[in-house]
Order: C-alpha cells, then sequence, then structure tokens
C-alpha cells in the first residue's frame, strides 16, 4: 500500500514538473513578446479653446473624438495604446492648479476598443494647456519595455503653463536616450504654436502637422500609429569621453549620444586583421543654430595620426547633417595577430542662435560597422582607389598614353595631306 501511494505520489510529481516546464516557457515568451510590444501615448489636448467651431463646421473637440474613435477601430492588436488628456479637469483660474491637469484617460497597454471609446466620449474642453506636465508624465506611461515608443501630442494652443517650456522638456526627454518619439499635430495653428509644436518635435525626431480638417487629423494619427508597429532599430545609449584613452569600445551597432555646440566626442572600435571598418555619424539640430556649420569625423591610431576623415558643411537652415568613412585594415598571416584599436573623433561646427539654450547638448547618432575586409578586385577599397593614389596613377597613364596616340594620329594626317 505503501509502495503504491510513493509510486501514484512520484507519478504526480513528475506530471506536475513536466506541466511547469511547459507552463513556464510559454509565459516567459509571453512576457518577451509584452516587453517588445510597440506603445503609443495618445496625448489630447482638451482645454477651453478646444469648444472653438472652426473645423468643418464642428468645435475642434469634436473632430478630435471622431478621429479618435477611428483611430482606435484602426489600431494593430500588437500596439498597446494609451490616452493622456491635459486641461481636462480643472476649469478654475489658478495657473498653479491648472499647470497640474494632465490625467491618463486610458492606461497604456492592450486595446480594449469600446472602454477606450467610452472614456474619450466622457470628455469636455475645460481648463488649461499644460503641454510640458504633460509630456512628462507621458513619457512616464511609455517607460519600460523594449518595442518603439510614441506620443502623439494633439493640440490647438501653445502651452500656457511657462516657466516650463515644452520644447526644453521634449530635449531633456530624448537626452535620456530611451528611444523615444514626439510627434505633434496643429489644430488650426498660428504661428507662435506652430513654431513650439515644431520644436517639440525636432527635438525627438518626430513630425509635425497642421491639421484643419477631420479626415486630416484621422488619417494622419492613423499613419503614426501605424508606423509604431513598424519594426524599428533603437539606437544604444552611449556617453563618448573627452579623449581617446576614455572613450568606451563600440562593437557594431547604432548608438546615441549628446555632443555640445562645438564640443568633440571619443569612441573606440577594435578592428581585427582583415576587417574593415564602416562609420557613419548624423549631428541634428533641435533648436535655431547659425549658418555656417559642419561635422567631422576621423579615424585616428591611438598615437593620434590621422588614417581617415569624412566630413560635411553647410550653410543656411538645416535639421541634420552626417558624414562618414571607411577604414580596411591589412590581413596578417599570424593567427594570434592583434586587433587594431580605432580612434572615431565627432567634432561639430554648430553655434547656437542669440537666446538659445545649449543644453542639453545636440543629438548625435553614431553607426559603426565592422565587416570582412574587401576581397574583389572591383571594389573601391581593395585597389586603395578610396585613398586617391591609384586613381590619379591611373589618370596620369591614360592620359600620357592618349597624347601619344593622338600625336602619332596627327602627324601621320598631316604627312598623308601633304603627299595629296
Amino acid at each position: 500500500m505503501i509502495r503504491t501511494q510513493r509510486l501514484a505520489a512520484g507519478v504526480g510529481a513528475l506530471l506536475a514538473a513536466l506541466a511547469a516546464g511547459i507552463a513556464f516557457p510559454a509565459g516567459a515568451v509571453a512576457d518577451e513578446t509584452t516587453a517588445s510590444a510597440p506603445k503609443v501615448d495618445l496625448v489630447l489636448d482638451v482645454s477651453g479653446s478646444m469648444r472653438t467651431k472652426d473645423i468643418d463646421g464642428g468645435t475642434r473637440m469634436a473632430a478630435a473624438k471622431q478621429a479618435f474613435n477611428e483611430v482606435l477601430d484602426a489600431t494593430p492588436e500588437e500596439v498597446q495604446l494609451g490616452i493622456r488628456t491635459l486641461g481636462a479637469n480643472y476649469p478654475g483660474d489658478d495657473q498653479k492648479t491648472g499647470c497640474k491637469d494632465t490625467a491618463q484617460l486610458y492606461p497604456v497597454g492592450p486595446l480594449d476598443r469600446t472602454e477606450a471609446k467610452t472614456a474619450v466620449a466622457t470628455l469636455s474642453p475645460t481648463g488649461w494647456t499644460p503641454i510640458g506636465p504633460a509630456l512628462l508624465k507621458a513619457a512616464d506611461d511609455l517607460d519600460g519595455g523594449t518595442g518603439s515608443k510614441r506620443i502623439v501630442l494633439i493640440s490647438d494652443g501653445e502651452d500656457t503653463c511657462a516657466p516650463l517650456d515644452p520644447c526644453e522638456v521634449a530635449r531633456e526627454i530624448a537626452a535620456k536616450g530611451i528611444g523615444l518619439t514626439i510627434d505633434t499635430l496643429g489644430l488650426v495653428p498660428n504661428t507662435k504654436m506652430r513654431q513650439q509644436l515644431s520644436c517639440i518635435a525636432e527635438a525627438t525626431g518626430g513630425t509635425y502637422t497642421s491639421v484643419e480638417h477631420t479626415d486630416e487629423l484621422t488619417d494622419k494619427v492613423n499613419q503614426l500609429v501605424d508606423r509604431a508597429a513598424d519594426p524599428v532599430v533603437t539606437p544604444v545609449a552611449t556617453q563618448g569621453a573627452d579623449s581617446c584613452a576614455k572613450a568606451p569600445t563600440l562593437t557594431s551597432g547604432l548608438f546615441t549620444d549628446r555632443e555640445e555646440f562645438g564640443q568633440e566626442r571619443w569612441y573606440r572600435v577594435e578592428v581585427e586583421p582583415g576587417q574593415e571598418l564602416r562609420a557613419s555619424v548624423s549631428v541634428s539640430a533641435d533648436r535655431t543654430v547659425n549658418p555656417d556649420y559642419g561635422v567631422l569625423l576621423r579615424a585616428v591610431t591611438t598615437h593620434g595620426r590621422e588614417i581617415v576623415r569624412g566630413e560635411a558643411a553647410g550653410n543656411g537652415r538645416t535639421d541634420v547633417i552626417s558624414t562618414g568613412l571607411r577604414h580596411p585594415t591589412a590581413e596578417s598571416d599570424e593567427d594570434d595577430a592583434p586587433a587594431e584599436t580605432v580612434c572615431l573623433q565627432v567634432t561639430n561646427s554648430f553655434s547656437a542662435g542669440a537666446g538659445v539654450k545649449t543644453t542639453p547638448g545636440l543629438p548625435l547618432e553614431l553607426t559603426v560597422d565592422v565587416v570582412d575586409g574587401p576581397s574583389q578586385a572591383d571594389d573601391v577599397a581593395s585597389f586603395g582607389l578610396g585613398r586617391g593614389w591609384w586613381l590619379l596613377g591611373a589618370l596620369i597613364l591614360t592620359g600620357f598614353v592618349a597624347g601619344l596616340l593622338w600625336g602619332w594620329l596627327s602627324r601621320w594626317r598631316v604627312a598623308v595631306w601633304r603627299t595629296n
């Protein structure tokens, strides 16, 4: 009897263990899928000015509600969506209280379309326009996870909660390196509002769009939500140093950093014999800058000798300026030949416009790719044409031969003419 009970207990334990072994991986997969899901937080201005009737014969609030209902119906299943409001609850005149008026109407997560629509239907234009505080809270709403993160801000006026500048708030969010993008839409915009919403979007690599019709609002929000579901490569936040000796060592990948005006940043890359380093850098002007600017990317040895450089310059208004370089290393007959340490130096010559804050630094995106070196004869790098000498020699030789042939043909034609 005791043996029978022990046998039954053993079988039960084995079945429980098998069940746990099957269940836990499934849970792990579910958690991993949730962590990598794209997230979108729709931030809607519900201030008193949204009562204005100037969009297709109705109020701005009615246009926003209609657009939200259509967007909720079309949201992809894999997108975790939330809704945050600003100016929806406090109708009074106290600015300090009004500038705290932001709330999560629907939490970021798997979408229940009926529940979300019911929440949107309760909204009524009420109070102030605390864009800056709303953006800070929206960034917290999207905290965690490895998927893409996007805030879509819809407003019909500029922020009324100075001195907290929403453009500075957007720069601070971008400086955290969490890969969050803010897109802005202005309802029937004026010049001041357009400048503010454009600045917010530019600070995080987002887009600004002015909207004057309900169908335009619906189409644009749908487009931005769908874009969040597209696969993206999230840059890895890094921090360059002021010298090569202190620089972080990077591998192949996409990296993001911040660089002050006129500052230089250093990074290190290990390149094995027979490999080729390919690097490119983009520096964004996320605020007003003066004309005449440039960016320089140098590959330097640890002893300070320049190997190769890439540079770009411009004059006028720009959002981003980019350059790149390639550096192939020679193959070695030794199996244990050491890797070459290449120092990458990034320098910009942007200067801030009058009254523009210089902190945080300008957004910098660095792409590093270490690949097997070129082996084909038709590859420019394998010939060394990228360094110029082979190309120069080939052109000199071609010109010399062409000159000889032309001279011989000319003399022959003159001799024939005289003979005739």
